[in-house]
């Protein structure tokens, strides 16, 4: 059940968007480099023993450039061959299929259809190989390699306890199946893959084996190509000849209910090994003689959902909070991760948006933290030409700039609005990030106070407003006016939960070290406090305050 054949369907994000808005020149430098790169990951994976790239994300980028080669069908970038550096000297005596994905529940009903003595199987997340026995003895274990020749690991076999030397009969047979990384109740759900099938393939291209590393190593039979022709039979025997694990998973099914709960059976409960999917068969199908290296139509899988996204980069803003922090936020192509529409992603920091320098049209990953919140993990892949940006000066921002709505402080004055309304702040009710922005777009507010002096007619006369909510926004407006100095002071953003023991004048008079000498202030936040009231901008909103006869200031 080799997991790196190459996508025949896009992966089968229907949320995919238009195509990327390139000259052919550009065009062929990008297919020709995600060309590459796939190719290396190819090696890597199949003649190495290693994954520098989860499966679920491979899959993504693969079709990213199937994509790519859809949108730009005179491109010369070389075609891809997933197992094309796999081949060994060995051939196999029946060709080993691979498997098509099927990308949702739609796609498998479509599948199941017009079909029926239909089988389920886990999708173990190993190593493939061919099994071939002679007169009842192991003869030969072959890798998968390209599905018509791999690599001759016979020697090794004979010190795995799982593959029997001798089987119970003196049969000539061919079987084909996988070689797994032994992890008792292993939920997959909740622990991933975890390398297993690295771990595998790294061991079985060593010469020897230890005691233990051989005893860690499993095999699940999924399929008996010469075997007879009933699914049920050929488990029975196959158990007989103490290939257990095949008849113990493998389930009849008939319908997509079947295969649904099946799916998230083994998904979330205990299996000895890992798993990335399911496996749909047919019971019946062709003679082995006509088996080829490409997924046939009587087999497909139905992977698991993906802990990881794949998302192309549309724009980077920058967004400005409060305080002056610097927060870059990533557009992407829509994508969906455990049934999440996900457009945004935030890139946390400048300092890691500048370490990991990402431009629109470069990929990155993206997984849910919590169940709900899209998190940047990493960069997967850039594009070869980078985009130029417009990046805000962190020296620029700051917690006592911006209180203004002047040219490159709209950012952080909406902050600063929004902070105000808010439930830290004055906690005004119905008044929020859309409220300020009409009255922003009506030139009605340039200060952080502006609309203290604000009238129910001059509301209702803004586009937006209707006399009803002009009417609703001026009681909260009328309310804030009620609301103590202490809600003033975190709604203007003094740097710390100041002691109400002074009025204004009293706490703006206070250097550094007398707001030392208060419970729990430090010298950092003395010096912000000392800061924040000497201001220029807090001392002109304490006179609006005032001249608004809001109480304590």
């Amino acid at each position: 059940m080799n997991a790196r054949i190459a996508c025949l369907l896009l992966f089968c994000n229907p949320l995919w968007a238009a195509c990327p808005d390139w000259p052919a020149s550009r065009a062929e430098r990008e297919l020709n480099a995600l060309s590459q790169q796939l190719a290396e990951w190819d090696d890597a994976y199949h003649r190495q023993g290693q994954s520098p790239v989860a499966d679920e994300l491979y899959d993504q980028a693969s079709s990213t450039l199937q994509h790519w080669r859809s949108c730009f069908p005179t491109s010369h970038s070389a075609t891809d061959n997933p197992l094309a550096s796999s081949a060994g000297p060995q051939p196999h005596p029946v060709a080993h299929t691979g498997l098509r994905k099927l990308p949702d529940k739609h796609a498998v009903t479509r599948w199941i259809a017009n079909r029926d003595e239909l089988w389920i199987q886990p999708k173990v997340d190993g190593v493939a190989v061919s099994l071939v026995y002679r007169q009842g003895r192991l003869q030969q274990l072959i890798s998968r390699g390209d599905g018509r020749q791999g690599q001759d690991w016979t020697a090794l076999a004979r010190q795995l306890p799982a593959i029997p030397a001798e089987l119970p009969s003196a049969l000539n047979l061919t079987l084909q199946g996988e070689l797994y990384w032994r992890m008792p109740a292993h939920i997959q759900h909740k622990q991933g893959s975890q390398g297993a099938r690295s771990k595998v393939a790294g061991l079985m291209n060593r010469q020897t084996l230890s005691g233990e590393d051989a005893a860690g190593i499993g095999l699940f039979v999924w399929d008996w190509p010469d075997g007879p022709a009933s699914m049920l039979e050929r488990l029975q025997q196959l158990n007989a000849l103490g290939f257990a694990d095949s008849a113990r998973f493998s389930q009849p099914i008939r319908s997509v209910a079947d295969a649904t709960r099946w799916r998230e059976q083994w998904y979330r409960n205990a299996l000895p090994f890992a798993s990335d999917g399911v496996v749909l068969r047919q019971g019946q199908r062709p003679q082995a003689a006509r088996w080829q290296a490409q997924p046939p139509h009587w087999a497909v899988a139905w992977k698991y959902p993906v802990s990881q996204a794949l998302a192309v980069v549309q724009a980077v803003d920058f967004r400005i909070g409060r305080s002056g922090r610097i927060t870059p936020l990533l557009r992407v192509q829509p994508v969906k991760l455990d049934d999440r529409r996900i457009e945004y992603v935030s890139a946390n920091s400048l300092q890691r948006w500048q370490a990991l320098d990402i431009r629109p049209g470069d990929q990155v990953v993206i997984r849910l933290s919590g169940l709900t919140i899209p998190v940047l993990d990493s960069v997967l892949w850039q594009t070869q030409e980078r985009a130029a940006l417009q990046v805000p000066d962190a020296r620029a921002y700051h917690a006592l700039s911006c209180w203004q709505a002047s040219a490159g402080c709209a950012s952080q004055f909406r902050a600063r609005l929004a902070w105000l309304s808010g439930k830290q702040g004055l906690a005004l009710p119905g008044v929020g990030p859309g409220t300020w922005e009409k009255l922003l777009q009506a030139g009605k507010i340039n200060g952080l106070l502006d609309w203290l002096d604000l009238s129910t007619e001059q509301l209702s006369r803004i586009p937006g407003f209707g006399p009803r909510s002009a009417a609703t926004v001026q009681q909260s407006f009328q309310l804030a006016r009620t609301r103590p100095q202490q809600a003033w002071l975190r709604a203007l953003g003094v740097p710390h939960q100041v002691p109400l023991d002074a009025d204004w004048d009293s706490l703006a008079q206070r250097s550094a070290v007398d707001w030392q000498r208060q419970p729990g202030i430090g010298a950092h936040r003395a010096a912000q406090l000392e800061a924040f009231f000497q201001h220029p901008e807090v001392k002109s909103l304490q006179t609006q305050l005032r001249g608004a006869q809001i109480a304590g200031f």
